[in-house]
């Protein structure tokens, strides 16, 4: 139940749903399931692309509603995105009156449950990107230690079925990175470990939805001896793009396990941007590989290759990465560790 104490837009930070009232008002709102109320015939159709909520609230406040979704939508066809409304049983369809990032904008509406379907194309359901999450749990009460891996769509109301799931069996979430690009429904993604550990009862997670009210598909991972530092690596098997990253740490005083994400990519090119201006070598070979990762296309690799020297190559380079972003960075300082392993075990001794 929100309290909203006058005109305005208003954000709840647990579901992401927003509201934009014309006067003060309390809206009451939950989670609902939409294997309860979308028929088979209709999911044959209809694809849940956020979560179903319950909305009351007194008539003719709000002015518009903001409902999350989980599509990305750089380059899909935003006509195959709906509204749908659920009343006395039936299902009615609506056009958003605007689609953004995260969020399907609907003005003016009537509440019932709502939610944002996108409509199924067998041509374009594997092509159809969307924003994800790795969620990671450890179980406390394990012998040795037990991590539990889960793939699910950017959708709070899976996400928090989940981790109340997982405290449950008394685990607990280690903080974790998201993919570094959106992923895809009906693909298949692989889980491996730079070090050894046993992962049940498959390494391969597929990418799909399920209703918070089902049990997640989730793997696995026993780590029989922790190591200073192990890494996981999820890949598309279609590929072998490296899809997520991730390096786990032995805590020194708990049995706990912390989670750094990619910024050590970040802090390293920025430490060392000097020395590798200079020393970076293999050029060709680790634009190739940005350029597989998507992080680079080939007129910005054409504007490296262009410069009249290496030193000005390797700075283009790395001023590209760091305009680019964090993960860029890390996608450059991960590619650097594998093709020059000795340049940055010198750099990093050097820190």
């Amino acid at each position: 139940r929100a309290h909203l104490p006058g005109r305005g837009i208003f954000q709840c930070s647990i579901t992401g749903l927003s509201f934009e009232v014309k006067s003060a008002v309390t809206i009451t709102y939950r989670y609902a399931t939409w294997t309860r109320h979308l028929s088979e015939a209709d999911q044959e159709t209809w694809m849940p692309a956020g979560p179903l909520f319950r909305i009351e609230v007194q008539p003719g406040v709000v002015r518009a509603v903001h409902l999350p979704h989980f599509i990305c939508l750089a380059g899909v066809n935003t006509s195959l995105c709906s509204v749908a409304h659920f009343k006395s049983g039936k299902m009615t369809l609506e056009r958003p009156t605007r689609l953004i990032a995260f969020s399907a904008v609907l003005e003016n509406p009537s509440f019932s449950l709502l939610g944002v379907l996108w409509r199924r194309l067998r041509s374009t359901l594997n092509s159809l990107p969307m924003h994800s999450l790795v969620l990671i749990f450890q179980q406390l009460s394990a012998a040795s230690t037990t991590l539990h891996l889960y793939l699910i769509p950017d959708d709070n109301s899976v996400k928090q079925a989940i981790e109340k799931q997982e405290m449950n069996w008394n685990s607990k979430l280690i903080p974790k990175p998201s993919p570094f690009n959106p992923l895809f429904f009906g693909c298949v993604y692989k889980v491996t470990s730079t070090n050894f550990v046993v992962i049940m009862p498959e390494a391969h997670l597929p990418f799909c939805y399920k209703s918070p009210k089902e049990q997640q598909l989730f793997v696995e991972i026993y780590i029989r001896e922790m190591a200073e530092e192990i890494g996981l690596l999820m890949t598309d098997i279609r590929n072998g793009t490296v899809v997520w990253r991730a390096s786990l740490r032995s805590g020194r005083n708990s049995s706990t396990v912390t989670w750094a994400w990619c910024l050590l990519g970040a802090a390293f090119m920025k430490k060392h941007k000097t020395e590798l201006c200079s020393r970076m070598r293999q050029l060709s070979t680790i634009l190739l590989h940005l350029r597989d990762a998507n992080v680079i296309n080939s007129d910005e690799e054409e504007e490296v290759q262009g410069q009249d020297t290496s030193h000005r190559r390797s700075r283009v380079l790395l001023e590209l990465a760091e305009k680019k972003g964090l993960e860029a960075q890390e996608q450059l300082y991960q590619i650097l560790r594998m093709k020059d392993p000795y340049l940055i075990a010198d750099l990093e001794k050097s820190s």
